[in-house]
């Protein structure tokens, strides 16, 4: 059996293994490379170990890190406390409030199910108590996370510009957020006239701000062993070792460390954007500069970092090196390419990513579908962005589904006066539906055009 053929069917049983069973395909990922690699090519464990990607360690690491700091603190339960104040009386709004603030969390570092285990409990809560949609509610919830998740200091967009990085392929991160951001958006407005939001009008945001840190103590009990599987179970309640966060709330106190965390995360956007300095190596300072400010404060913080996702991501990049080395990554390519219609293969590749995304690791998917086409983008006939940006869209608005660590956190936390058979049931359906259409429609706008 050739080299290519057979790292395909170690990268298959690696997909149906972590899917069945609960392994961490990034722990598969290694044992798969030093398997492919030392064993069948005869390849040095030093050239294997060659292909870790230590900037993107530093980098999951140092974001994360810096979020779990900010969770502890506070500095989360105040910036939802401030956007649902914004909206005053208008409730139909709280729903695009749980949006942005999903968004805003990914944005800056977090993890998608990190951002959903945080404010799925709030927005259901919220949704059951004034007759808002269960499945608007825990749709936007989801969705903000995805459209977040592509900015230049984000996991995924961390992961996908890192990888597009090392290739001599056309790169713009900016297309990639934007295009997640503006797709996710789109979809959510679809979801707001289509299942409406429109709520008790006389319930006041006041009143919600008051519930939110009682939904999260709640959320602790109720929902001890959802399969969460980035920051740990202790994500769903309060950490307050100094007692500066949720109480900071409940008093509408603004304390230094929350300050601190707040300018600390509007300075990494400025250092690392703006000046272009490592996203990995800002992010750390600024969390170590926080921990030093608060020591109590940021108590488990380290515990926070989500080792899970930097175990998948490293092990996974470090498999697609050893597939490199094997000549996987150019037969892949050539099947591709051998079909003589590029638009065809670009489609087939974003639902590759859709429906194997919809059951597994969007960020595995990203790491091993992105490497696998980079040869077929590098001959030119389909415009590279176009299709990274279509590629990242198709495997990750599919995590609404209930298979997903998303759509298991929304479900999981389903308002006691709703009926779960018939939310699964509703959010598989919808689910089955982004399968179906996301893909096409990402495609269509992003691929066949041509202008990106």
């Amino acid at each position: 059996m050739s080299a290519p053929l057979l790292s395909i069917l170690v990268l298959a049983a690696m997909f149906i293994l972590a899917t069945v069973l609960p392994l961490n395909m990034g722990a598969l990922a290694f044992v798969g490379a030093f398997l492919l690699g030392f064993v069948f090519l005869g390849m040095d464990t030093d050239d294997i170990l060659a292909n870790f990607p230590g900037e993107l360690f530093l980098t999951i690491v140092g974001v994360t890190y810096l979020f779990a700091i900010a969770q502890n603190n506070g500095t989360i339960d105040l910036l939802v406390r401030g956007a649902v104040r914004l909206v005053g009386n208008r409730v139909a709004l709280i729903p695009w409030i749980m949006f942005a603030i999903t968004a805003a969390i990914t944005a800056v570092g977090a993890l998608s199910p990190a951002a959903v285990a945080i404010v799925a409990p709030i927005a259901l809560g919220f949704a059951a108590r004034n007759n808002i949609n269960p499945l608007l509610m825990g749709m936007m919830v989801i969705h903000g996370a995805q459209a977040g998740g592509f900015s230049p200091i984000a996991v995924y967009g961390v992961t996908v510009n890192g990888i597009i990085a090392g290739t001599d392929l056309e790169s713009s991160p900016l297309a990639v957020f934007l295009a997640s951001l503006l797709f996710n958006t789109f979809i959510a407005v679809i979801l707001t006239v289509l299942l409406g939001g429109r709520g008790r009008r006389g319930s006041l945001a006041g009143r919600f701000a008051e519930q939110v840190a009682a939904a999260r103590v709640n959320a602790t009990a109720s929902h001890p062993d959802v399969p969460f599987k980035g920051f740990g179970s202790d994500m769903y309640g309060p950490r307050d070792p100094a007692g500066d966060g949720v109480e900071a709330t409940r008093e509408g106190r603004v304390k230094a460390p929350q300050v601190l965390t707040i300018l600390g995360l509007l300075a990494l956007a400025v250092i690392a954007l703006g000046f272009k300095v490592d996203v990995g190596f800002v992010s750390i300072t600024i969390a170590v500069l926080l921990a030093l400010a608060s020591p109590e404060a940021q108590k488990g913080a380290v515990n926070k970092i989500s080792w899970s996702t930097v175990l998948l991501i490293c092990g996974m990049l470090t498999f697609v090196g050893v597939l490199q080395a094997a000549g996987t990554v150019e037969y892949v390519s050539e099947g591709v390419a051998s079909l003589g219609m590029p638009l065809l293969a670009a489609l087939l590749i974003c639902y590759i990513g859709a429906v194997v995304s919809a059951f597994a690791s969007s960020t595995a998917i990203l790491a091993a579908l992105i490497p696998l086409a980079v040869p077929f983008l590098a001959s030119g006939e389909i415009g590279a962005v176009g299709l990274i940006c279509a590629l990242a869209v198709s495997s990750t608005i599919v995590d609404v589904s209930p298979f997903s660590t998303n759509g298991a956190l929304v479900l999981a936390n389903a308002p006691e006066n709703v009926d779960k058979d018939r939310f699964y049931k509703q959010i598989l359906t919808y689910s089955a539906v982004v399968v179906v259409l996301g893909p096409a429609v990402a495609w269509l706008v992003m691929v066949v055009p041509g202008w990106l």
